[in-house]
């Protein structure tokens, strides 16, 4: 044990020494990679290396860091330092969605997409100033934990996991439909057996170690993230305007935008229909009460995500956690910050290099692209040439010059395609693939251990057999994270939505159904236990039937955003007669997943149902509230202990061993 305990210090201490070795070796392989470029190795080989390095290198961490102990497994031991704590939560929380899908949303939505960037990041204040300092101080291991010790009962202690079942298993479904994308295209193979793949990749870095292990990889994922994001924007801000700040230089690639546009349009290469995507005005796709509700939404599910909250758990003090949440947000911030340039710059090369161009002189990359369904040339998937050609000939009038309204592209892939379209070393394309990979899976990795734990300590250990010897309940958290894991994958493989959707409706989900038992449960004593299970279920089931409601049944007192153009489900160019598409709104739902959330189903009072957590959250507050003002308060004990869950100092004050609250 002395030993153990030795090591571990050791660890601890070296991990500066550790994390920089690391991140030598990584510039490393990539100088190593550019060279085998130069001397001719093939881009499918180069492909692999980087696919394959990184997952070996993950995989190592997570069987180096595998573990028997049950506070290692499940909270790290208790023993990870701020700022590492800071950097493994930003790569937990910039998922697929973050990296491979916000700049794409940002390249087809314009100002509207910021919505997602001002809600991401504005929920961390949340989590700092309510949450995340006092689940800290708790002591728990999970968030059902908490609110079991404070509600009393597994009334809450169910309901909150039936909450996080719902959000974590649709976000999970989100990071493995992202992996496989890049499986797909990068070991060319086909996308079903590419999520299990990326599966694969995800559970090596979890299944042994636990937090503890996912803590370690999600460090170096998080290295390999932003430096597979920053170095294409900032090459194509030097290449373009002679300075690598792509942060300074965006407005003038806004401008060269406008410019190029407005050029379209004199030569007939542009209608202004087609330009409808631009949107650099405020709420061209958005009203401003969905985009207002949109960042709301995202900002109070940001502090309720139980993957999220976890990370909060591993800091050695209460101390720890809120410096960790301002290092988390420094880490998030280089790349949101980055996020609209990298839209900016993808579409001043597309407008640069491809409108305007022969159809007989397209580039590679759109082919490549083509070929998945993800870039569509005259409404058909540029899967060759020959197609290309067929299909533009079949337009009346068309001159063989590739037109705007021509181009399709979709939003999940166009940070992975820009290092091809601007024509870099596919060393940087690699690199890129590497980055996405490495986003997906360290979510994935925290999404999976949250699930797996809910059941595994929350359902099985707390209300089924609160006897089983540690090493059964590891097994068991084990078995179930393969079996929730498989069942994401086979789910991503039905291509369900778009990335960014599917996080968006895991943001609600959160919001709607533990936001208020969370807060109130901090910061208003006389919240009771059935106003918190009532109030937790009325929130939740009221978000979910929005969902449900808007997305699978458009015709039950619903109708379709009313823009003055949609998309179509093939080349992603706008649609003027919305009369037709309302005609068939079941025919619809292949364009509004390719598309979304440009083309979002709404309902009632004209809310998008990517911010369904609008209705659900007043709902949960009102319930919880109420009922808790008509049941008998708190006993004064239980008061107390919510008085000294506030205070920022003092050991947790719940019993590791016992899982009991500790007497005050």
């Amino acid at each position: 044990m002395a030993n153990a305990q030795a090591d571990k210090g050791g660890f601890l201490n070296n991990l500066g020494r550790i994390y920089a070795l690391y991140t030598g070796g990584f510039f490393g392989f990539i100088i190593l990679v550019g060279i085998l470029e130069q001397l001719g190795v093939g881009q499918k080989y180069l492909g692999y290396m980087f696919m394959g390095l990184t997952i070996i290198v993950y995989a190592f961490i997570g069987i180096v860091s595998r573990t028997t102990d049950v506070g290692e497994y499940y909270v790290a031991g208790r023993s990870v330092p701020a700022f590492y704590n800071g950097m493994a939560t930003g790569a937990d929380w910039m998922s697929a969605a973050s990296f491979i899908g916000m700049a794409g949303s940002l390249y087809l939505l314009g100002y509207d997409g910021l919505a997602f960037v001002l809600g991401w990041t504005g929920g961390y204040v949340l989590v700092a100033v309510l949450i995340a300092p006092f689940l800290r101080k708790f002591g728990a291991y999970t968030v059902p934990d908490f609110l079991a010790a404070r509600y009393g009962g597994n009334g809450a202690r169910l309901m909150g996991v039936i909450v996080l079942l719902a959000c974590s298993f649709t976000y999970v479904v989100a990071q493995i439909f992202g992996t496989g994308l890049i499986a797909q295209r990068f070991l060319d193979m086909d996308f079903q057996v590419a999520v299990y793949v990326g599966l694969l990749g995800i559970l090596v870095c979890s299944m042994l170690g636990g937090m503890k292990a996912v803590t370690w990889t999600q460090v170096a994922q998080y290295i390999v993230l932003i430096v597979a994001y920053l170095i294409p924007v900032v090459w194509m801000s030097a290449k373009k305007f002679g300075l690598p700040l792509p942060q300074l230089t965006y407005g003038q690639a806004l401008s060269s935008i406008s410019q190029l546009e407005q050029e379209f349009v004199q030569k007939g290469l542009a209608t202004q229909a087609s330009l409808n995507t631009t949107h650099t005005a405020p709420f061209s796709r958005y009203s401003p009460a969905n985009y207002f509700w949109l960042i709301f939404c995202l900002m109070v599910g940001t502090a309720s995500l139980p993957h999220v909250l976890m990370r909060y758990f591993t800091t050695p003090s209460v101390r720890d956690a809120r410096q960790s949440v301002a290092w988390s947000l420094l880490f998030i911030f280089l790349l949101y910050f980055t996020a609209p340039a990298y839209a900016a710059f993808s579409k001043l090369e597309v407008y640069s290099t491809l409108i305007g161009k022969n159809i007989a002189d397209l580039p590679a990359w759109v082919y490549s692209w083509g070929k998945l369904g993800l870039v569509n040339i005259c409404g058909k998937a540029a899967a060759s040439a020959e197609a290309v050609k067929a299909s533009c000939a079949a337009l009346a009038g068309h001159t063989g010059v590739l037109r705007l309204q021509d181009f399709g592209i979709n939003p999940d892939v166009v940070v992975i395609s820009t290092p091809e379209i601007a024509g870099l070393p596919y060393v940087i394309t690699g690199l890129v693939a590497a980055g996405g990979l490495a986003a997906a899976l360290s979510t994935a990795d925290g999404l999976l251990l949250a699930l797996a734990n809910a059941l595994s300590h929350d359902i099985y250990y707390k209300m089924v057999n609160p006897n089983a010897p540690t090493k059964q309940r590891l097994i068991i958290s084990r078995v179930l994270l393969v079996v929730v894991a498989i069942a994401a994958a086979w789910t991503a493989s039905q291509r369900p939505a778009d990335i960014l959707a599917m996080v968006a409706w895991a943001f609600s989900l959160a919001a709607g159904g533990l936001f208020p038992a969370l807060v109130l449960g901090v910061w208003w004593k006389r919240t009771t236990k059935q106003g918190a299970v009532l109030g937790m279920a009325a929130g939740f089931f009221a978000t979910l039937g929005y969902l449900l409601v808007t997305r699978y049944f458009p015709g039950f007192g619903v109708q379709y955003l009313g823009m003055s153009a949609l998309l179509n489900p093939v080349t992603w160019a706008p649609i003027v007669d919305l009369k037709v598409a309302m005609a068939a709104p079941n025919a619809m739902d292949g364009w509004v997943t390719l598309a979304h959330p440009l083309a979002s189903k709404v309902g009632w009072f004209n809310i998008n149902n990517i911010s369904a957590a609008a209705f659900g959250l007043p709902i949960g507050f009102a319930v919880m509230i109420g009922v808790s003002l008509i049941t008998p308060a708190p006993s004064k004990e239980m008061q107390d202990f919510i008085d000294e869950c506030r205070k920022p100092r003092g050991k947790a004050m719940m019993d590791e061993k016992s899982g009991l609250v500790a007497s005050h």
